[in-house]
């Protein structure tokens, strides 16, 4: 592809200069397979190399495969946009709004009026929220004895909701009951499902929620950044025996395959001979979806997991069934309407339906949105675009 040669220097230059361990990127058109290249190494202080099949923590990528097998279960009519999700899900009816809190710290909760829907949920417009990114998320859930997200039981998804469904926008857990919709709808486990409807036509054999152990053997380590700028090799792994599976952030996966998946948005849905969704199916999903609302920079309340971030400074931003959309063309070229977004440990993706091109930029470092990362990755785009 055009700028491949300048990207591979770009990302080798950073590399030499310490600034991350290890970088996989990735890039390809509708008809065009592209390239997938790794620099660095896997794991700071070890011999072995960043490699296009090296398995990484995905995080919040797994947002929308989530949300593809939603999609192709409305298409069949086993779920709809628009339904209270408690219908299904009956231990949603239980959730509250959280109103602030008494005196004694704890939280002040009362019934929504509004019921939770799947377009909710798809669009962070539920009122559900992460604690990373709300400091009332971070009391509630420890008044209420909640235990937190990373111990992948059911009673973590029962926080309180911010805000009545449908009146703004916070980026929250949303996805992870949509994977539990997915189950309830299909009496699968979700991993079983994307195995079968997802990840086996697309081809995506190193792609799993479970590390099997040839997965593990190719796995790069996440590496913490202190706050004096030095990374530090962490051994880190998702739960891998949960009571639920993360629809919201706990598939591992390797650029190669998540190129594969995001050529098939490209596409239409469509790869190769397989059709995975109608056009459309993802036209909706690419359609801003809060068109009287904006995507707000999301303000760090645990500095050790992300710091703050703010995809397009000074732009206002929509969302789709699972997208961020730039509004307006990006300063590194990508076409107003584009989709995108990333995993907590820096990685991150681009589909721009304008210019038929997706990226994907792979690193494995915490806290969220490291400034090195975010420039590679805007660097990445950029050069691919000719700027």
């Amino acid at each position: 592809m055009k700028g491949q040669d300048q990207v591979a220097l770009r990302m080798q230059g950073a590399i030499q200069a310490g600034d991350l361990p290890g970088i996989v990127v990735a890039a390809g058109g509708r008809d065009e397979a592209g390239f997938v290249e790794a620099f660095g190494a896997r794991r700071l202080g070890a011999p072995e190399p960043m490699a296009p099949d090296t398995v990484v923590w995905i995080a919040s990528m797994t947002k929308a495969v989530t949300a593809v097998a939603a999609m192709r279960l409305v298409e069949a009519k086993r779920l709809s946009l628009d339904a209270p999700v408690a219908d299904m899900l009956p231990e949603l009816a239980q959730v509250q709004v959280l109103d602030g809190f008494d005196g004694a710290g704890q939280p002040v909760l009362r019934a929504p009026k509004q019921a939770i829907t799947l377009r909710h949920l798809l669009t962070h417009t539920s009122g559900f929220s992460y604690e990373m990114w709300s400091p009332q998320t971070i009391k509630a859930r420890k008044a209420l004895g909640l235990p937190p997200m990373t111990s992948g039981r059911r009673a973590a998804l029962m926080l309180p909701l911010l805000f009545e469904p449908g009146e703004a926008w916070h980026y929250g857990i949303g996805l992870d009951w949509v994977g539990r919709m997915v189950e309830a709808a299909t009496g699968q486990t979700l991993g079983a499902h994307f195995a079968e409807t997802i990840f086996a036509p697309l081809g995506m054999a190193d792609t799993a929620f479970r590390l099997r152990d040839d997965m593990r053997a190719r796995m790069a380590s996440i590496h913490a950044r202190g706050p004096d700028g030095v990374l530090t090799p962490i051994d880190m792994i998702i739960e891998q025996d949960p009571e639920f599976e993360s629809g919201g952030g706990g598939l591992y996966s390797t650029a190669r395959d998540y190129l594969t998946f995001a050529r098939m948005i490209l596409n239409g849905g469509r790869h190769g001979r397989e059709r995975l969704l109608s056009p459309v199916t993802v036209a909706m999903m690419a359609q801003d979806q809060i068109p009287r609302m904006a995507v707000q920079p999301m303000i760090s309340a645990m500095p050790g997991a992300t710091n703050d971030a703010d995809f397009f400074p000074g732009q206002h931003c929509g969302w789709g069934l699972s997208f961020l959309v730039n509004r307006h063309p990006s300063p590194q070229g990508r076409a107003a309407g584009g989709l995108a977004w990333a995993g907590l440990a820096n990685t991150y993706y681009w589909i721009d339906h304008g210019r038929g091109t997706t990226g994907i930029f792979i690193s494995q470092v915490l806290p969220f949105f490291d400034a090195k990362a975010v420039g590679l990755f805007r660097d990445f785009e950029a050069t691919l675009n000719g700027l």
